[in-house]
């Protein structure tokens, strides 16, 4: 099992007298980790995918609530964002129970941050898992398996699942797919065509690193431009995608108003295109290393609880930087590149306005 950088986070805040929620992409272990923080205590688990635990959970009373909670010092709500008014739920249970440790996890943001937002000021703490991220897998297996392996993850990303079932990945990532991808996105966000979130998913996973435009996108998926907006935005909600703005200060030249998306897990992406060709036979090596490496540093973020912001940057004379960061007032530009035979530089104009730190990461630096 891997070990998880937030266990020792989450373990520090037990006994706050808060709720500690932790929301993700389903299938990337979060009831794993509670359960592994919870291992050596008596606690009561309440699963939100089971009918009856849904019907006692929806709208109780204090006097309910107690029934339910029993003497239990510990309680895990697994599931929660099928839990009709679990924030008011879990409101009382952290204002009216103070000796109880309440644990809740969600496998999307749709249902569950607007229902808990609200209630729990103050009240709770919120963290995001991810899938396995490379600190976590290299601290597995080691320095020279995860190198070995850098090429298959790439290809085949970091779902606990897929790690674990190595010659099955694409089977594994097919069943992620149909499964999570569809069918909670169709469910949670009441889709009325699902044949353009297949269209506009497959686009999108097309032009990862490149700048996308809503009324292009249109065109390809047979849709109005609102319409598409609100697709990405539910993608994102569902922790498919994320989405960097480009940068921009004071330059005229800059692109302001662009976006580009990423997928938060490169075996996503290579499934919803159907394509897991060795590295060397493919012409999106760049786009994939590209993705990765964001990714990666998406999750180094959120864990970290860094106060960084995310950008690219781009001008209309072609000029481009892959990744900036944003971080006490100081400026920082990264140009990603595969194998960086020919020495990349970062654009002057970029590096002279903004009187920034780059570098050029490549397979030998990415770690550092």
């Amino acid at each position: 099992m891997y070990l998880r950088y937030l266990k020792k986070i989450i373990e520090k805040r037990v006994g706050s007298r808060k709720a500690i929620v932790l929301i993700g992409p389903r299938q990337v272990g979060k009831t794993t980790l509670i359960e592994t923080i919870l291992q050596n205590k008596d606690y009561l688990l309440l699963d939100g995918d089971d009918p009856k635990t849904r019907t006692l959970l929806t709208e109780p009373n204090t006097e309910q609530i107690r029934s339910i909670l029993g003497k239990n010092k510990y309680v895990f709500i697994d599931e929660a964002q099928r839990i009709k008014g679990i924030g008011l739920t879990m409101k009382i249970i952290t204002d009216k129970f103070k000796d109880v440790q309440l644990f809740t996890s969600g496998s999307s943001s749709f249902d569950l941050t607007n229902q808990i937002n609200e209630p729990l000021t103050g009240r709770k703490w919120e963290y995001q898992l991810f899938p396995i991220s490379w600190d976590e897998y290299e601290e597995h297996h080691g320095y020279l398996q995860a190198e070995q392996q850098l090429e298959n993850r790439l290809l085949y990303g970091f779902y606990p699942d897929v790690l674990n079932n190595q010659e099955d990945e694409i089977e594994v990532l097919r069943n992620l797919v149909n499964s999570y991808l569809y069918k909670d996105i169709l469910s949670f966000a009441k889709i009325q065509k699902p044949e353009i979130l297949d269209k506009l998913v497959q686009a999108l996973a097309l032009q990862i690193g490149s700048e996308v435009n809503y009324s292009e996108l249109a065109q390809i998926v047979n849709a109005d431009k609102n319409t598409v907006s609100k697709y990405i935005d539910i993608l994102q909600k569902g922790y498919i995608i994320f989405k960097l703005g480009s940068f921009s200060r004071n330059l005229r030249n800059e692109i302001k108003a662009n976006k580009k998306i990423y997928f938060y897990d490169n075996g996503i992406r290579n499934m919803v295109i159907g394509n897991f060709n060795p590295l060397e036979l493919r012409t999106d090596k760049g786009a994939l290393w590209e993705n990765f490496l964001i990714s990666e540093r998406i999750k180094q973020i959120e864990y970290k609880q860094s106060l960084a912001r995310t950008y690219f940057w781009r001008t209309k004379q072609q000029q481009e930087v892959d990744f900036v960061e944003e971080k006490g007032g100081e400026i920082y530009g990264y140009e990603f590149k595969w194998n960086n035979k020919k020495k990349v530089r970062l654009p002057k104009t970029f590096i002279e306005a903004y009187n920034a730190k780059s570098k050029v990461i490549d397979r030998n630096n990415f770690r550092k």
